[in-house]
């Protein structure tokens, strides 16, 4: 999915688990279909999994996330990660990489979900919850950042995919953003990607579970409203919207959020990745269609 990947598959996996976690030698290592693009997925035995960043900007993450989890999950009202440990570089493999506990759900299905406004509102509860945790030195997240910082990499998308989005029409909706007043709220807690790929639902449809926290930090919080476009059908995105007690501008950024990060995905990963690729195609009709600011 990335220039000069490492090659990360089941045998690399044993051989790290047998070299640096001898407790663990002989479970099953089994590699676990994902969206993902940072991180590659193991199950190892049945209760254990093994994420391996694929690329250098991911690396960073593993840290953050066995730093910041155990303190955010008695927090919270859904399980998140439980990390076991870090593991050392070693066998080619150029980074530090983490077992965690591995949690069961499935990944939703955008268009065929069973319970949209039950789903909105558990997860509206989730993001709540986490903004309400203490800030105090916690990193900064990774897209707690003013939109105008992504204008060129957006542009840049909008040009590239000429011929197969209204360029015109995505341009105006990301100039109109622009102009948003920025967030002037204190630093909360944010997940930072919260996609169909990082949530776990129940066999009822409800939420489970929110998995990789790799972007999580404090500050704007407003990029944890891209669900509303890239899950949430327009009928859930009020109950979603209310819970959250969004204002038109809030609203308005998450909608360009979620917007910017879907176009900026689609010239990126069409050729690697199809199951990303489709729901960044999704977010970017449900946001020129979304009249709801």
């Amino acid at each position: 999915m990335h220039p000069d990947e490492p090659v990360v598959d089941a045998a690399l996996v044993r051989r790290l688990i047998s070299a640096q976690f001898p407790q663990w030698v002989g479970l099953p290592v089994t590699p676990v279909g994902s969206a993902g693009t940072d991180n590659a997925m193991f199950r190892l035995g049945p209760e254990l999994a093994v994420r391996l960043p694929r690329v250098e900007w991911a690396a960073g993450d593993v840290r953050r996330e066995h730093q910041w989890l155990p303190r955010l999950a008695p927090q919270l009202p859904l399980p998140v990660p439980a990390p076991l440990a870090v593991g050392r570089p070693a066998a080619n493999y150029p980074w530090e990489w983490s077992v965690v506990r591995w949690l069961d759900g499935v990944n939703p299905a955008v268009g065929v979900l069973a319970a949209p406004e039950a789903l909105a509102r558990d997860l509206a509860g989730f993001v709540n919850a986490l903004r309400s945790v203490n800030p105090a030195g916690a990193p900064a997240g990774h897209r707690s950042v003013p939109l105008a910082s992504r204008d060129g990499s957006t542009r840049a998308a909008i040009a590239q995919l000429a011929g197969t989005i209204d360029t015109a029409a995505a341009t105006a909706l990301w100039d109109k953003a622009l102009r948003l007043p920025e967030y002037a709220g204190p630093p909360v807690w944010m997940h930072g990607d919260l996609t169909p790929g990082n949530l776990l639902l129940n066999r009822s449809g409800r939420l489970a579970a929110v998995i990789d926290f790799a972007l999580m930090g404090v500050g704007d919080p407003t990029a944890d409203l891209i669900a509303a476009w890239n899950l949430l059908p327009a009928s859930a995105r009020p109950a979603f919207r209310a819970a959250l007690r969004a204002d038109d501008a809030m609203w308005a950024r998450g909608r360009a959020w979620a917007f910017s990060i879907a176009l900026v995905t689609i010239p990126y990963y069409r050729h690697t990745d199809p199951a990303l690729t489709a729901n960044a195609r999704h977010v970017v009709r449900e946001v020129l269609a979304d009249r709801s600011v």
